[in-house]
């Protein structure tokens, strides 16, 4: 009983951290992920092509345009980028901050740059694109007793052994070593650097935010909350809306035994407003008023509604962010 109490406790305790650091699991998720893509990557793609001028373009590819990918991909994945579009298309910008633009920015090529770099680290780590993309370039006066008059041709078919001449083959082993050294060091000095990075902006994450570490904890959890509340709402919403149009059509509609129990535990669905979606769609940065917090836009919609007229509404919700 003691040592199931024990494992309850310690799994509870699991639940809780993992749940407070989501964002950093989902970072470390696509990390692994880019690391599982780029060594399949190197298994089963990289081939290089062992030739003068190919090679360096070929290596850098290897490393670049994944990592381009990746990066853009992480963008589109990012809610706040889909933020920005709407408020510049909504609300044209107008009202933009220069702290607040900083810190979306910042937000969205954070989160964006974790697997392109990452790719880019374990590339340079083992050193077989780099090795490919440089062998061309190796100084033949570093190695003891390469014939000077050799083109840089030979060199650049170094990384496909078979192709060199049987009697440059025994340098090959001190080229390799000499490139992965390069390589790793940029790598490491890559995690190096990133590592200090992130450490920085953390720094300067908490330095700037108005919020206490309690409070700001509160509000990642409100914010995350309100989200699956509000995906959850707004999902059973255009099923019940779709559900009385579809009716509305064919005079019945088939339903399963839970929307059955939704629509009439939930009826009377009406179409919402364009303009109240505009409202609460957008940018939104920690506001107050009257020393109260105002959390998201929703929260922000919600109390200025019991309160304002539409047209005084409208200029509190586009007030500067």
């Amino acid at each position: 009983m003691a040592v199931a109490a024990l494992v309850t406790e310690n799994f509870k305790f699991a639940s809780l951290f993992f749940k407070s650091k989501d964002v950093m699991i989902f970072n470390g998720l696509i990390a692994l992920s880019t690391v599982a893509g780029q060594t399949a990557f190197n298994v089963f793609a990289f081939d290089c092509p062992c030739s003068s001028g190919r090679n360096y373009r070929y290596g850098l590819a290897a490393i670049g345009v994944p990592a381009l990918v990746l990066f853009l991909i992480g963008i589109m994945l990012s809610k706040n980028s889909w933020d920005l579009v709407s408020e510049c298309r909504i609300r044209k910008c107008r009202k933009w901050s220069g702290p607040a633009l900083c810190a979306l920015l910042g937000n969205i090529l954070g989160r964006a740059v974790v697997a392109p770099v990452t790719w880019a680290v374990i590339s340079f780590l083992q050193g077989q694109a780099y090795t490919c993309a440089l062998s061309e370039f190796v100084r033949r006066s570093t190695l003891e007793g390469f014939p000077p008059d050799q083109e840089s041709e030979v060199m650049a078919m170094f990384p496909c052994i078979d192709s060199v001449p049987q009697e440059l083959r025994h340098f090959w082993p001190e080229i390799e070593r000499q490139l992965k050294y390069e390589s790793q060091l940029i790598g490491w000095l890559l995690v190096g650097g990133m590592a200090l990075a992130v450490f920085l902006m953390m720094c300067l994450k908490r330095c700037c935010s108005p919020l206490g570490y309690l409070q700001d904890d509160y509000w990642s959890t409100y914010r995350h909350t309100e989200k699956a509340l509000f995906d959850r709402t707004a999902a059973v919403h255009a099923r019940l809306l779709a559900a009385d149009n579809v009716k509305t059509f064919f005079g019945f509609v088939a339903l399963e035994k839970e929307e059955k129990e939704q629509l009439q535990e939930f009826q009377g669905a009406k179409p919402i407003c364009s303009l109240s979606w505009n409202r609460v769609t957008g940018v939104y940065l920690y506001r107050e008023k009257n020393c109260l917090p105002l959390y998201s836009r929703l929260n922000k919609w919600a109390t200025y509604k019991q309160v304002l007229t539409e047209e005084d509404m409208e200029k509190e919700m586009d007030a500067m962010i």
